[in-house]
């Protein structure tokens, strides 16, 4: 299976995805706020936050793994792309995004769900951020002792939702 193959865009909401994992969109102090940290608190519940709690801060860039509460999703990655209300810079996003397909791989999950990580109040723009991210799942799928089968966007609008579908398609035309 070609790598793009293994990527797929799709319009919805990431707490309610079948994957291994899914990914949060965090700050360096695992403080699930507003966004997609906050949907995923209130989805599933106080458990992921007191697991957070108990890895206490993380460094800029790294990512982090919970159980997933009441997610149906197995995991959550906590994807540090910023300090608590910093912005996300372009090697915070593909560092966090890199570091997110890493702990997955460390625990040998097949499939991984990301949303526009740093577009909220992160402040990173949409189409940067869907060039960055598929860059990196994609150079990341070429490690041939990666054991992730498929990766999903799952943006929440359609204005993510075409931003990563648009740079998906042109990565395929290349």
């Amino acid at each position: 299976m070609d790598i793009i193959d293994r990527i797929v865009v799709m319009k919805g909401d990431i707490t309610d995805i079948e994957a291994d994992a899914i990914v949060n969109a965090a700050n360096t102090d695992l403080v699930l706020g507003s966004g997609v940290a906050g949907a995923i608190r209130k989805k599933g519940g106080d458990l992921i936050q007191n697991e957070c709690n108990e890895i206490g801060s993380i460094p800029l860039g790294q990512a982090a793994i919970t159980g997933a509460g009441n997610i149906r999703a197995r995991f959550v990655i906590h994807a540090a792309g910023m300090h608590l209300g910093g912005r996300v810079s372009v090697l915070s996003l593909r560092d966090c995004t890199y570091n997110s397909l890493l702990r997955a791989s460390e625990k040998n999950l097949k499939t991984i769900a990301f949303s526009a990580i740093g577009t909220g109040v992160g402040g990173f723009p949409m189409k940067n951020c869907a060039r960055v991210m598929v860059d990196t799942v994609s150079e990341f799928l070429q490690n041939k002792h990666s054991s992730i089968e498929r990766v999903y966007f799952v943006l929440f609008n359609e204005e993510s939702f075409d931003a990563f579908d648009l740079y998906l398609k042109s990565k395929l035309a290349n």
